[in-house]
């Protein structure tokens, strides 16, 4: 899917092509986005901004796609844009961008803002699986490949489940924030095997990348320290060692050997 196994993880209204250049030195992808793709969710993200929150609200969601894409163009890493839509059909075209750069189009079931879970966009997606199956059965359809933003720890929503039918509507990485729960990445893992599985949360050096790589993880992603140098070069060294083989194991499926 990348190579290192180390994304950048999106930053609504911070993680654009200038922060994927700088992070571009570390890691094998990088999450740009969230972008509001349509009416409910564009209305979302100005409430957002009107408490001081960050947002991207340009004019053409998809014509900023496009552009912030091409900037990567000669770029080494895969590109991927992180979308929030309560519409399929908006997502839809989204990924058709993202395929033609061959990027991967990210479906936002993540964000629990309650501006943007009342637009029907982020966790919301989360407690009703079969729109957010719809989502990324729309993305898939365009061509991209597709990656979902899950949580967990919601209430309700059984998580390895949901991961199995996402990967059956078209699904192909799976992105986790693991929250304080991250023994849940195993049982994703699990319950998905073919998927890619991502996993998300505290990741800040060799303990914290290696913990989520020992439940099966096939790669890591940083955060909020995304635009910290020292961060990204700590958690590139961990994961590189750790599928050499070098620094306590060798990925899914692989033997794991004495820490170094």
């Amino acid at each position: 899917m990348f190579e290192p196994r180390v994304a950048a993880a999106s930053l609504s209204g911070e993680a654009d092509a200038g922060w994927a250049r700088a992070a571009d030195p570390f890691v094998g992808c990088a999450f740009l986005g969230g972008v509001a793709l349509d009416g409910p969710t564009r209305a979302a993200a100005r409430l957002l901004c009107d408490r001081d929150r960050n947002e991207f609200l340009p004019d053409s969601p998809m014509a900023f796609l496009d552009r912030q894409l091409s900037a990567l163009t000669n770029v080494d890493l895969r590109p991927a844009f992180n979308v929030r839509s309560a519409d399929p059909e908006t997502v839809g075209s989204a990924a058709a961008v993202c395929a033609d750069h061959g990027a991967i189009l990210e479906v936002n079931a993540h964000c629990r803002q309650a501006e943007m879970c009342a637009a029907g966009a982020g966790e919301s997606l989360l407690r009703d699986a079969e729109r957010l199956r719809e989502q990324v059965a729309a993305a898939s359809a365009a061509g991209a490949t597709v990656s979902a933003k899950l949580r967990t720890e919601v209430d309700g929503v059984d998580l390895p489940g949901l991961a199995s039918r996402l990967v059956d509507a078209g699904a192909d990485v799976l992105h986790v924030d693991a929250m304080d729960s991250e023994s849940v990445i195993a049982e994703v893992v699990s319950a998905a095997p073919e998927s890619f599985v991502i996993a998300n949360n505290g990741v800040r050096d060799r303990a914290t990348a290696a913990a989520y790589l020992e439940y099966g993880a096939d790669a890591v992603s940083v955060g909020r320290p995304s635009d910290d140098p020292a961060v990204l070069r700590r958690v590139r060294r961990a994961v590189d060692g750790w599928f050499d083989g070098s620094r306590g194991g060798a990925g899914r499926g692989g033997e794991v050997t004495p820490d170094a």
